[in-house]
């Protein structure tokens, strides 16, 4: 396991650290910033900046030039990724398409997808969300019901997909849909990219328990979208899917580290302003929960060295996603004990909470999105461990 950075990375990590100083304004790291801002104007002024930052030469860090991208190293991919935290760096307002899609339709798009759809989107121009999830249809993913029927050159899509993550900021949708009548489980299902600001097409906002609305249902309604705008071979779509979902890998958890373990700090700081510090059953969760997040740390650095190496690492990411999701929520757990029956308060004894009950909230999602805890087990032991099902 190499913990070092080439010297090419470092002069790296000094460039953009300096971009951030400079394109970061003060007011945007001021506690509750981003939360008094309606959704739309947060969406917009995140969309801007990041736009600028990729015209700048700091986005698509791994990506091929030929993309647009600066055909960089996974060291300075760990790099972006600690210093984006470190800098307060507003949320990327694209994430599943600079993740997810973008490498799959470098990987098996046509030309014309290639053209279309990599360089828009890491300018943000062109926003991308997912549709998997169904209302019948979420941890198995095979259950989906959207269906597709073949009229000429389209598919005219009729269905529904729900916890679509910028659903109602979206421009177009990646999303699975069963094209094949009468198909069943995993067969006869493609990947279709749809125009979301097409008649036929409606995006409605889901509000959070926090006040958010990340999230959203899509409706299809008679949607047309070209055949040519498959991804991947028609009927092929869960092979697609597969190779897409891969992409959540490489050195991803030494970001999560950066990020957790500077909550982890500011909640040891809430413990010692409110003289609950002392407290034996505190103190030994917290300390459970650092030694966890190090663990996280060396996996991460492990990993990055693997994919440094040019090794594949494929089901090993159910190790990376049990090893950041579960410290994670139990960090969070320890500050509603920390809290206690002061929990649903606002501010005790001058301290702000505000900020961090949202980050609390979020945290129950984290062992059921992206496959549950449980799914990730089976996985790690079924295709890391070589144990039998």
């Amino acid at each position: 396991m190499d913990l070092t950075y080439t010297a090419a990375e470092e002069e790296f990590r000094s460039e953009l650290r300096s971009w951030l100083q400079s394109n970061i304004p003060d007011a945007w790291s001021a506690p509750g910033f981003w939360d008094a801002l309606p959704d739309d104007e947060s969406f917009g002024l995140r969309r801007d900046w990041e736009r600028d930052k990729a015209l700048a030469g700091f986005a698509g860090i791994q990506w091929p030039t030929e993309f647009g991208g600066r055909g960089g190293t996974p060291g300075m991919k760990a790099i972006y990724d600690v210093e984006m935290v470190l800098a307060n760096a507003p949320r990327t307002v694209n994430p599943l398409g600079l993740t997810f899609l973008a490498p799959t339709v470098m990987a098996i798009g046509t030309e014309q997808q290639k053209r279309d759809i990599i360089g828009p989107m890491l300018r943000n121009e062109v926003i991308w969300c997912q549709g998997f999830s169904e209302p019948g249809a979420g941890s198995d993913l095979a259950a989906l019901s959207t269906k597709g029927v073949r009229d000429g050159d389209d598919f005219v899509v009729n269905g529904q997909k729900v916890w679509t993550t910028n659903a109602v900021h979206g421009d177009k949708i990646f999303t699975m849909v069963r094209t094949t009548p009468g198909s069943e489980k995993h067969r006869g299902i493609s990947m279709l990219l749809i125009d979301m600001h097409q008649p036929g097409v409606d995006a409605r906002p889901l509000k959070q328990m926090s006040g958010a609305s990340e999230f959203g249902e899509v409706f299809f309604d008679d949607a047309r979208v070209a055949a040519a705008d498959c991804l991947g071979a028609i009927d092929e779509g869960w092979r697609t899917a597969m190779l897409l979902l891969s992409f959540e890998r490489g050195a991803s958890g030494i970001g999560q580290y950066t990020e957790f373990r500077r909550q982890y700090d500011t909640v040891v700081d809430v413990a010692r302003k409110l003289g609950r510090d002392a407290d034996p059953v505190v103190r030994g969760k917290l300390a459970k929960v650092l030694t966890d997040l190090e663990c996280l740390r060396y996996h991460a650095m492990h990993v990055q060295t693997q994919v440094e190496q040019g090794r594949d690492l494929g089901f090993e990411a159910s190790m990376t996603k049990l090893i950041w999701s579960e410290p994670s929520q139990d960090l969070w757990e320890v500050f509603d004990l920390i809290l206690g029956e002061d929990a649903t308060l606002d501010e005790i004894d001058g301290v702000d909470l505000r900020p961090l009950h949202g980050q609390a909230m979020w945290s129950r999602s984290v062992t059921i999105w992206g496959g549950s805890s449980q799914v990730q087990r089976n996985v790690t032991a079924e295709r890391v461990l070589g144990l039998p099902r």
